[in-house]
């Protein structure tokens, strides 16, 4: 145990897995996410702070134009499926190795992959996982309500079981994570069919509204009660829009109005203090957009606050 310092579930090793996705969403550029965040030094910082850090390098996802959009109801659905399978595996193993897998992207679509293998990890022990899911978008739209066909806006419906089979039934089994054990921060923009799905889940939601009704430290911890409910811990899934674009402007997706750069790290601060944290990711980071690696620096300070960096 590194001296002094919260670790997730007393794990001390971590590894990287970058997935530069951008297959998933309207916008290019969100390939370049895991470069910026590792240019930013995430792995440098955390070997700072105690812990033991590998590099797996980067899952390998197609050039957008070089394939087949195919049905554009789930644009590239086969290309993402394959990819999040691959993630799948890297994800499971790390987890096999006693390491707590950070998985930096990439568009948001890849979550489908990371959830399933942190759930087919305890599954084969036959453990519960829970979910916090950051973001303005529910993520909970299929090809049937998408109004665009874009993936990364379905990837928690795949893992509450709705949508394509080959999303869905990554690893065998659905749903990976039971919707009572789910809770979503900081939602402020949902497609109109897309709500009708939010609602029949069953989830948690938080809006910006409850946000600011109740404040960031209420929601949270009341999100890792509903995560840890029954379950081994949860999975940290943090799309940077979820924040506000004044501090993070490089990001896919930007919907003024969200989380501030302090409420984000209050968030990740009390993630670590719950100790509960099996894993994590952080996604839509677009270099494109960012100014001066803006988005990549507010990246790298998330993860490191929810592995235990404090002010004292």
């Amino acid at each position: 145990m590194i001296p002094q310092l919260k670790t997730p579930l007393g794990r001390t090793k971590v590894r990287l897995i970058g997935v530069p996705m951008d297959l998933g969403g309207g916008r290019r550029g969100v390939d370049m996410g895991p470069s910026a965040i590792r240019y930013s030094g995430v792995g440098e910082k955390l070997k700072a702070m105690g812990y033991q850090v590998s590099d797996d390098g980067d899952v390998a996802v197609p050039v957008a134009e070089q394939r087949d959009p195919g049905d554009p109801r789930a644009k590239y659905l086969s290309e993402i499926a394959r990819a999040c399978n691959r993630l799948r595996v890297r994800v499971k193993r790390s987890l096999e190795n006693d390491e707590v897998p950070i998985v930096i992207g990439g568009d948001h679509s890849i979550a489908a992959g990371t959830v399933a293998g942190v759930a087919e990890y305890y599954r084969a022990k036959n453990q519960k996982l829970g979910l916090i899911w950051v973001d303005a978008h529910a993520d909970m739209n299929t090809p049937e309500t998408s109004p665009t066909g874009n993936i990364h806006g379905m990837p928690l419906a795949a893992i509450l079981g709705m949508g394509p089979d080959s999303l869905t039934m990554l690893g065998d089994f659905a749903p990976k994570i039971d919707a009572k054990n789910c809770a979503v921060i900081g939602l402020r923009s949902i497609d109109d069919k897309e709500k009708e799905n939010v609602t029949r889940s069953g989830v948690k939601t938080y809006t910006m509204r409850d946000l600011d009704e109740r404040g960031m430290r209420k929601v949270i911890k009341e999100a890792i009660k509903i995560a840890s409910n029954g379950t081994a811990g949860f999975h940290v899934s943090f799309d940077l829009d979820g924040m506000d674009p004044g501090d993070v402007p490089g990001v896919g997706t930007a919907v003024k109005g969200g989380i501030d750069w302090r409420e984000a790290q209050l968030l990740m601060e009390t993630v670590a203090d719950s100790g509960r944290m099996t894993s994590c990711e952080v996604t839509e980071l677009n270099p494109i957009f960012d100014i001066q690696n803006k988005s990549g620096e507010v990246a790298v300070e998330l993860i490191l606050s929810a592995f235990g960096k404090s002010i004292l």
